[in-house]
């Protein structure tokens, strides 16, 4: 950063420099403008009292001695003048009001800078950036420990930077330093204000760290930090998760089955199918121990039963040949959870959209509990929409519990 000050400070000097230069030149040009008319001035003055005396002497009223004695001191006179008027300091006459305008606007330059720069500049990204190497493995795939190492590196010179310190917590949660991924997630915490909408989820992060380090054991310190996470919020699914096992170890599998029931109904992608498993291991212990356990719709299988079918309006204006997409994608999102293609000739169709249909294994339908289901007839042969292409859709729609297919009747066209 100290060759941004650096460069500042020059470009400021040159900057009041070009306001202070006209006036340095204005001084100059009015120093050799006054000098040049002195001069001229005292020639002519000598011209005209030389005149006169030469006329004294033709007219007889100065003999030659007087008149040579009278002519010296004239040039002597003259010379005198000339040589003393060169040597002045003329100096340029500014007024007050003018000094102080062009001092202020001197002034102006740097202090307008500086405050711009602080309200639009990058100075912190700009020390970061100078900071961090632009190539510290020098085109390498790094290790696991070196990556750690060069993350640790720069959290000492970033020690702010909150997610830093949330991926090195997780990191060496994953390879089973415990005590370092807590003190790491506290890190977190003490940057974070308590307001955040990550806060809540750091505080479970922490709890279960304190778990492990327990040795799997949801000790004082880890209820301690349980407690707190569910009075911040009493849905946070990892203290949530936390109670539900304690419950479990001690054999109380109702308690757990609804811990991590209400954990469910909060959790999505990996995180909801670990307390679904749980959820299941409770419900069956229970009805091995004889007691009666009710339906429980989060453990019916994630899928949607549909019809898929063109509405006789538009039966004449498409192509056996034209591909259909059949899909469902979390309302409001753009990345299809399931999808089917099929063509005109097909339909009507019978399709049923579940995880075993997913597009990416990581997310899948069973990640959401409502969806939007859309089925349409390209005329370009691309998944993208476009205009001419005949379409329906219905949102939302439950990813378990439908007992009956959906009728999806293509109606409409993509303007």
């Amino acid at each position: 950063m100290i060759q941004l000050w650096i460069g500042i400070a020059v470009l400021t000097v040159f900057a009041i420099a070009f306001v202070y230069l006209p006036i340095l030149r204005a001084r100059k040009a009015l120093l050799a403008e006054e000098t040049e008319d002195r001069e001229t001035q005292n020639i002519e003055i000598f011209r005209e009292r030389l005149s006169e005396l030469d006329q004294e002497k033709s007219a007889g009223n100065l003999d030659e001695q007087d008149y040579n004695t009278l002519k010296t001191e004239l040039e002597r006179n003259l010379l005198t003048d000339v040589q003393g008027k060169s040597g002045e300091k003329l100096q340029l006459k500014l007024t007050a009001q003018s000094l102080v305008t062009v001092t202020l606007l001197a002034l102006l330059i740097p202090v307008s800078a500086i405050g711009l720069y602080s309200i639009y500049g990058r100075a912190p990204d700009l020390e970061i950036s100078l900071q961090q190497p632009v190539d510290p493995f020098n085109g390498q795939q790094p290790t696991l420990e070196e990556a750690i190492a060069q993350l640790e590196m720069e959290l000492k010179s970033q020690p702010e930077n909150a997610e830093g310190w949330f991926l090195l917590a997780t990191t060496y949660l994953n390879q089973g330093r415990f005590a370092e991924s807590a003190n790491s997630f506290r890190k977190v915490l003490e940057i974070l204000p308590e307001d955040a909408p990550q806060y809540a989820g750091v505080m479970g992060q922490l709890a279960q760290a304190l778990f492990f380090q327990n040795g799997n054991q949801v000790t004082d310190d880890v209820r301690v930090q349980i407690n707190k996470t569910l009075a911040l919020e009493p849905y946070e699914i990892t203290a949530l998760g936390l109670l539900g096992v304690d419950a479990f170890e001690k054999q109380d599998y109702r308690a757990a089955l609804e811990l991590w029931l209400t954990a469910l109904r909060n959790a999505d992608g990996q995180s909801a199918e670990s307390l679904r498993s749980g959820v299941i291991r409770a419900r069956d212990k229970l009805v091995e121990a004889g007691e009666e356990v009710p339906d429980i719709p989060e453990l019916e299988e994630a899928k949607v039963s549909l019809r898929v079918q063109l509405a006789e309006a538009y039966k004449d204006q498409v192509s056996a040949d034209q591909d259909v997409f059949v899909f469902a994608r979390e309302v409001g999102g753009r990345m299809p959870l399931a999808a089917v293609k099929l063509k005109v000739s097909d339909l009507p169709a019978d399709v049923v959209l579940d995880d075993s249909k997913a597009m990416n294994p990581e997310i899948r339908l069973s990640s959401v509990p409502t969806v939007e289901i859309s089925a349409r007839i390209s005329k370009t042969g691309q998944p993208q929409a476009a205009v001419g292409d005949i379409y329906t859709t219905i949102s939302p729609v439950q990813v378990r519990g439908n007992k009956l297919p959906l009728i999806l009747n293509m109606d409409r066209v993509v303007e």
